[in-house]
């Protein structure tokens, strides 16, 4: 029999709604690929959920690529006390360019997408903002975690669209910061199916990671039918959303893709 075929063995009792997982007959569009999306779809999936893992955005090379090339390799040679990862997709880019963080390099992401990004890929995390998942966020907790230590030899990668928030305030505080554009952020389509599923409903959320996430959430998808949760990781990414016009639903409580989950089980819970 394949997963696909209508049961025919002997009748047996309905399960109760306790019985079933949380998400079961829940479809998830996932909006990242890459061990990121990987990850997350598995754990939808153990949730009893069907992911549709759907790419709305990609990273495209830098401008100035021997720039990044030099900065990488003087990570590689422990030319750094710490390099910054402002977003999932730097974290993309590390793993292409098969880049080298030495063990005396300490690493500050800026969330817990990030971190999480960075764990599937191999590196790691020493500082993740407790309070908020931004490059501000990262900023108001730097001095703390670091113990107050100026000045300190940092690589601050970006995106090319990215404010220079990090790189500015640290340099303000006496750091040596070398401020390179690791990608440039390209928005991908998505299969036409994914578009008519959501345009019939037939989905049932939306996950949303960032800001450029959402971009590309509504330009392609919007407007996002009401019956459809739209589930954000974060307050900044739940801003960024608003701001754009996408509706937002539930924000999780934690900015981890755990807490995410978590916060579309809650809603499907409420909605047995």
């Amino acid at each position: 029999m394949t997963d696909s075929a209508p049961y025919t063995g002997a009748a047996s009792a309905r399960p109760s709604a306790s019985d079933l997982k949380p998400l079961a007959g829940w479809r998830v569009i996932v909006p990242r690929g890459g061990p990121w999306g990987d990850g997350v779809a598995a754990t939808l999936r153990s949730k009893g959920a069907s992911p549709v893992v759907a790419p709305m955005i990609n990273f495209a090379p830098t401008d100035d690529a021997p720039a990044l090339e030099r900065a990488l390799a003087k990570l590689a040679d422990g030319g750094y006390d710490w390099v910054t990862i402002t977003s999932a997709t730097t974290v993309d880019v590390l793993s292409s360019h098969r880049a080298v963080i030495p063990a005396g390099t300490k690493v500050a992401a800026v969330g817990e997408t990030t971190a999480a990004a960075l764990t599937a890929a191999g590196y790691h995390a020493d500082i993740v903002p407790s309070e908020e998942n931004s490059a501000a966020g990262l900023l108001k907790e730097w001095e703390e975690a670091t113990d107050g230590t100026v000045p300190l030899s940092i690589l601050a990668l970006r995106s090319a669209i990215a404010k220079q928030v990090l790189s500015v305030g640290l340099t303000r505080i006496g750091h040596h910061v070398d401020a390179v554009v690791a990608y440039r952020t390209i928005g991908v389509p998505v299969a036409q199916k994914v578009i008519d599923d959501v345009r019939a409903g037939v989905v049932n959320a939306v996950l949303v990671t960032s800001g450029s996430v959402a971009e590309q959430v509504q330009e392609q998808l919007g407007p996002i039918p009401e019956s459809i949760v739209v589930a954000c990781i974060g307050p900044q990414t739940a801003r960024d959303a608003r701001s754009i016009g996408l509706r937002v639903d539930v924000v999780a409580d934690a900015r981890s893709a755990e807490s995410l989950i978590d916060a579309i089980v809650t809603v499907a819970n409420a909605r047995r």
